[in-house]
């Protein structure tokens, strides 16, 4: 419930009372195009690697395996583009940070186990195999069509 008050009420007065600053500090009509400017060059980045993103879930995809620290990446690529759209200096702070590659992994990291993958070796024992693919913990059920 908290976590809905900050996201509703203080969020949006903080990027207020940002706003005003600047504009007081740099004049409105700057103000003004400066946020434009961060939705324009935000929404390029977010283009850029977002093509990027996508072009490794096809790979993954080609592989057979499946892409899903890819698509948590694309998600954040997502909340990162709809952060830079949204008219304010606060946000776009956090928009462009999400923008960074290795916050994104260490957010993911953060809230998604990943294991090394173990391949069987002779005589049954397994050895880990950096260059293999990563394990996710998950439950799941291949069914044939």
């Amino acid at each position: 419930m908290l976590q809905l008050l900050i996201l509703f009420i203080v969020a949006p007065l903080a990027e207020l009372y940002v706003l005003i600053q600047v504009g007081d500090q740099i004049g409105a009509l700057p103000t003004i195009l400066l946020s434009i400017l961060t939705a324009i060059i935000g929404t390029f980045l977010v283009r850029q690697q977002g093509f990027a993103v996508l072009s490794r879930i096809q790979e993954q995809m080609r592989r057979e395996e499946i892409p899903a620290l890819e698509m948590l990446d694309g998600a954040l690529l997502l909340v990162a583009g709809l952060l830079l759209l949204v008219p304010g200096f606060l946000t776009d702070a956090i928009g462009f940070a999400l923008l960074v590659p290795a916050l994104r992994h260490l957010l993911i990291g953060r809230y998604v186990q990943v294991f090394p993958a173990h391949r069987a070796g002779p005589g049954g024992t397994s050895n880990e195999d950096d260059a293999g693919p990563r394990i996710i913990d998950a439950d799941y059920r291949r069914e044939k069509d």
